[in-house]
């Protein structure tokens, strides 16, 4: 049964669609169910003899293999994009690798293409689209029959444009065609009300060899002052200890009602999130998994865990945006990355509703100056700061692509790409994180740590 909000966006989609118009945007909160609705609107299309065939690409393996699975179950029929599939889940990552055969293919039919999360791709023309931005605009634009551009975070943090989106003139605000607020997604019990935990220390001091001791009263008096940097907060033993026990404590009263209820811990590095289970098996007798950008098995391990009663999963790389998994209830964030995108997305894997009585979603993290802003303004889906693009700059940043050899592949097959695909935005950028080498962490002391709650829609 579909959410009123989806009913009403498929409605306004298809009637946008029947009036000639071929491209759709829809921002909703991430965690509100966005893959349901394309696939009920890929459905209409194809039951109203508007399509042939239907399209999907998105940043990632995790994300592609969900969407290929609520496709095949809503529209009834193969979509693994073999011989009597109605269409195939890609990721933007293969764009690149489809050969001119399978192009020559598409053009005979009529094709419905879905773009999940599109701020991935940026570009307002090919000369200065990103890697996969311009793979869109060359290959795919002129193609599709019709379009829908879907993202919980519409916005770049480089500012640039999203790919196939409109913008006011001159101003450079996004213009979407519907819009699912955090707010009604909360009245409407589709998601989770969240309560964002800011973790500080009033006593923080540095010593080394070649300094005298500092003291500091707060993260942010730490940060502003001294040479340290966010990671030796993350790292730091003290501060990690802390953190995981008030994530533990809070589990631990979700599962007295729910035994299936489930923890996230968001890494910065493989080695941090080893040190992460080390500390959550030995300290805390915690159940634990890890799943990384370097498995063999990513997918059958994150699987596992929305499937058995496991309590933490630590993840780098791996579960951010898309990642459907409605038992997780808790989120300690010790990433390096300090983006308000990234933090959105990462807030958004804990607010998906299930049917346990318990609807309660925490998120834990330390008073970081950015991080704090991002959880005051939690309440605003497209923040001011986030909402305008640079629609005329002669600068260009290129994406980075993060496949390489050193990456293992699954089993899966997928024909015509690797195997395997990043979530791009989970690793950090020279503008994302500080760049101080992870050495020393614990020449910081923290001591004497306090709690600010964040109840926000309240």
């Amino acid at each position: 049964m579909l959410r009123v909000w989806q009913a009403e966006c498929a409605d306004l989609a298809v009637r946008k669609y029947q009036t000639g118009m071929t491209h759709f945007f829809c921002q909703a909160t991430p965690g509100a169910g966005k893959t349901t609705l394309a696939a009920e609107i890929a459905s209409r299309l194809l039951l109203q003899n508007m399509v042939d065939l239907v399209l999907c690409f998105s940043p990632s393996l995790t994300v592609s293999d969900s969407i290929q699975k609520t496709f095949s179950r809503r529209l009834k029929c193969s979509f693994s994009g073999g011989l009597g599939s109605i269409g195939q889940a890609l990721t933007y990552q293969a764009l690149q690798y489809l050969n001119n055969d399978f192009w020559e293919t598409l053009r005979k039919y009529r094709v419905f293409v879905v773009f999940d999360e599109i701020h991935h791709c940026s570009g307002d023309r090919v000369e200065t689209a990103n890697a996969w931005g311009g793979q869109i605009l060359e290959k795919i634009q002129g193609l599709a029959t019709f379009t829908l551009a879907m993202s919980g975070t519409p916005w770049r943090t480089d500012l640039l444009p999203i790919v196939m989106a409109n913008y006011s003139n001159p101003e450079g605000a996004l213009i979407v065609d519907y819009q699912y607020t955090l707010g009604r997604a909360i009245q409407d019990k589709v998601c989770r009300l969240p309560k964002i935990v800011l973790i500080d220390s009033h006593k923080l001091s540095t010593s080394s060899s070649s300094e005298s001791i500092q003291h500091f009263s707060s993260i942010c008096e730490y940060l502003k002052e001294s040479k340290g940097s966010y990671q030796s907060i993350i790292h730091n033993f003290k501060a990690m200890e802390h953190i995981l026990s008030l994530g533990c404590e809070r589990l631990a009263s979700l599962r007295s009602e729910s035994i299936s209820a489930g923890g996230l811990v968001v890494a910065a590095s493989v080695k941090h999130a080893h040190s992460i289970a080390k500390m959550l098996i030995e300290k805390f007798g915690q159940t634990v998994s890890i799943v990384s950008y370097l498995d063999s098995k990513p997918l059958k391990d994150i699987q596992q865990f929305r499937e058995d009663q496991t309590q933490w999963i630590i993840s780098v790389g791996m579960i951010s945006e898309g990642t459907d998994i409605p038992r997780l209830q808790v989120c300690c964030h010790l990433s390096a990355i300090k983006t308000e995108l990234y933090f959105r997305q990462v807030l958004g894997r804990i607010l998906r509703v299930n049917g346990t009585d318990n609807q309660q979603a925490w998120l834990y993290t330390f008073a970081e100056p950015n991080l704090a802003a991002f959880a005051e303004r939690i309440e605003i889906d497209l923040p001011e700061s986030c909402m305008y693009s640079t629609m005329s700059t002669s600068e260009y940043v290129e994406s980075i692509s993060l496949y390489s050899d050193h990456e293992v592949h699954t089993n899966r097959k997928v024909d015509l790409a690797p195997p395997y695909t990043l979530d791009i935005d989970e690793f950090p950028t020279m503008h994302d994180v500080d760049l101080l080498h992870p050495s020393g962490f614990d020449e910081l002391q923290l001591s004497e740590f306090r709690k600010r709650v964040i109840s926000a829609f309240i």
